[in-house]
């Protein structure tokens, strides 16, 4: 008999010979005892004639058809445990019994998938003693075609995640490149610590280095890459997914620091491969349903689509049409923006934490995005208002240093109003981004700033700035004060003293002191309403002819 290899255990041989979807049904606390070498032993002979040396790996070849069984699986166990063989693999379902005494033996008891040849499987084993290098690049060919296959057989992530699990015995979790969780299979002995890992892996910044830029991982070399995890005696395997050279992912393989080894490896690179078809698969669908979706918008803000067609249309989109729906149009300021594309990215990601309904899209010949929100019978205006100050937030969140206008429409009850409120929505962005403002502007509220923009007497307009505000502004430049600073606050803040201080990060005695100045300056009253109306109306027109 050739010498084997003493490194080989009974989990090295189960992922790296027996067939794949060979199952453990017992003793898999024992796997990592080694292999000295694979007999092969019929159930048709009274008593097995082979002598044993101890660590072989027993695989028990199927009945006979028309043989008569002599010794059945509890006595393979059993003898097996006498003989100190390794491991016992059926080529048949084992027996409730047979589980068992192998559980109370401490013996490795797997199963083959069916339709397995022993004598092929026996043949596979050895080879992996005597030549584990060539056996691991066999096995590499044999995990890329099965999960290809998944992939191929349209069986979906989580199908491919457990294939990835059963093939390595850990942990799998698949992320997109915002590093959402898309599937996961956890083993049980890390559930205890899954809220851990979890918390870990969505951070971005926590991948290792090399990996964080997804634009540059095409060119990373390593295909993998062993990182500790927080909790102590915890790595993983992380290995970017990349389609077109862009990375749309990352996939993890997690266990124990001391058992990650050669072909969770080889797992992380083929199935970082097979989830990138996954992934390529469902842009490409997403895409087309998005091109569908748009065409559809694009019908019904021409008046093109009848009530019947879009209740029907929205059945295909899982959106439903018949609820009242407010417009909401978003689109980048400035020369020096990011693309419209990340503008979706953003909504879309907002939109979905808000577990909101809404059809969005990007009108790319128009520079906006539109979401159609389907809102609140009774309360509509403020439900939408509340999601456009979310997106709002975000925006200034991810790209503090870019403006974005926000325009809401009227609600829309009926199909053939959504594109009445999508004009109003227009409207309100235009004027928010006149205004330079990053607020969400609600049609409705904007009745004032209207009627100021359809004045085409700018003189009259500026003198009346002039005589209400121009002490002020004189002052102001000539002390380098912030009285018209105070000012807009005040009214941003509806009068309350409170709360201008807080926005102005002043003491409250300061505040009074500026609003006693204003008075004393301008030679007004703050405190007459005609004299605050007046006020507020000369900072809106001297803000409105600034943006024009």
């Amino acid at each position: 008999m050739a010498e084997a290899n003493p490194s080989i255990t009974v989990e090295d041989v189960r992922k790296l010979a027996l067939p794949l979807g060979t199952r453990v049904v017992a003793g898999d606390g024992q796997l990592n005892r080694s292999v000295s070498w694979t007999t092969v032993i019929y159930l048709e002979n009274k008593t097995p004639t082979k002598a044993l040396q101890r660590g072989e790996m027993l695989l028990v070849a199927p009945p006979e058809p028309n043989g008569t069984r002599q010794l059945s699986d509890v006595d393979v166990v059993r003898w097996a445990s006498d003989m100190q063989a390794a491991a016992v693999v059926l080529s048949e379902n084992a027996s409730p019994t047979a589980i068992a005494e192998a559980n109370a033996f401490g013996m490795p008891l797997m199963v083959l998938p069916g339709g397995s040849r022993v004598r092929l499987v026996e043949k596979t084993v050895v080879s992996l003693l005597v030549d584990r290098k060539g056996q691991l690049e066999r096995r590499a060919t044999q995990i890329y075609r099965q999960l290809t296959q998944i992939s191929s057989r349209n069986e979906g992530m989580a199908e491919l995640v457990n294939a990835m699990a059963r093939l390595t015995n850990k942990s799998i979790v698949v992320q997109d490149k915002r590093m959402k969780t898309l599937d996961s299979a956890v083993q049980p002995g890390l559930i205890g610590n899954w809220d851990d890992i979890e918390q870990f892996l969505r951070t971005i910044y926590n991948l290792p280095v090399e990996f964080q830029d997804r634009h540059r991982v095409g060119e990373i070399e390593s295909p993998a890459l062993l990182q500790s995890l927080p909790t102590p005696g915890l790595a993983r395997l992380v290995s970017p997914i990349i389609t077109k050279n862009i990375g749309r992912g990352y996939l993890s393989i997690i266990g124990r620091d001391t058992e990650l080894d050669d072909i969770d490896l080889l797992v992380a690179e083929h199935g970082a491969a097979a989830c990138a078809l996954e992934m390529a698969k469902a842009k490409a669908v997403s895409d087309t349903e998005k091109r569908l979706r748009g065409t559809f918008l694009d019908r019904l803000l021409l008046g093109d689509v009848s009530q019947q067609e879009a209740i029907r249309q929205g059945e295909r989109f899982e959106h439903d049409m018949t609820q009242p729906h407010v417009a909401i149009v978003l689109a980048w300021q400035g020369d020096k923006t990011p693309s419209n594309r990340r503008l979706e990215t953003l909504v879309n990601q907002v939109v979905s934490t808000q577990r909101a309904s809404a059809l969005v899209w990007q009108r790319e010949k128009e520079n906006e995005l539109i979401v159609f929100h389907a809102t609140d019978a009774k309360d509509p205006i403020d439900t939408s208002m509340k999601l456009a100050r979310a997106l709002a937030q975000e925006l200034q969140r991810q790209y503090a240093s870019t403006r974005a206008a926000i325009g809401l429409g009227q609600p829309a009850r009926e199909i053939s109003a959504w594109r009445n409120s999508y004009r109003d929505a227009v409207q309100a962005l235009e004027l928010a981004a006149r205004l330079q403002t990053d607020a969400p502007l609600y049609i409705g509220d904007l009745g004032v700033y209207q009627l100021i923009l359809s004045l085409s007497d700018r003189e009259k307009l500026l003198a009346f700035c002039d005589k209400t505000l121009g002490a002020l502004i004189e002052y102001d430049m000539r002390q380098r004060a912030d009285l018209i600073k105070t000012l807009e606050a005040f009214f941003a803040c509806h009068g309350n003293l409170s709360q201008t201080a807080d926005m102005l990060i002043v003491h409250r005695n300061t505040l009074l002191y500026r609003m006693n100045r204003i008075n004393d300056i301008a030679q007004i009253d703050l405190n007459r309403p005609e004299t605050r109306l007046a006020l507020h109306l000369a900072l809106t027109i001297r803000r409105l002819l600034a943006m024009n």
